[in-house]
């Protein structure tokens, strides 16, 4: 299975995230802040970063970059509560796979993980 970092602001919602992966059998990593999630790349290889858009000190679009500058590979979903054209776009011009609105869909959630690992 995949090992995942999940960073979001709001720890609940990291934690539901950690759970509905951890049931597929992926191993979790939750981070509220943004710069210990982007040093945990040097220590752990990461197959999977689901990143929110509205984080504490930077944006998640900022986030994405710095990521694929460290861990190219590192496939990126998206989690955004406030979507729209430009972020979607942008996200994917930066190399994000996916893009998934909030609330979060447990099923949606599932699916586009397994998609984007697939790939």
């Amino acid at each position: 299975m995949a090992k995942i970092l999940v960073l979001d602001d709001v720890e609940d919602a990291a934690n539901l995230i950690k759970r509905i992966l951890k049931s597929k059998g992926h191993t979790v990593l939750t981070f509220t802040d943004e710069e210990e999630a982007l040093d945990s790349l040097v220590s752990e290889k990461i197959d999977l970063a689901i990143l929110d858009m509205k984080l504490k000190k930077m944006t998640g679009i900022e986030v994405l970059e710095e990521l694929k500058k460290r861990s190219p590979s590192t496939r990126v979903i998206m989690l955004t509560g406030y979507p729209t054209i430009e972020t979607a776009r942008e996200s994917v011009e930066l190399g994000a796979q996916e893009y998934c609105v909030k609330p979060i869909d447990k099923q949606e959630l599932e699916e586009k993980v397994e998609h984007v690992l697939a790939m």
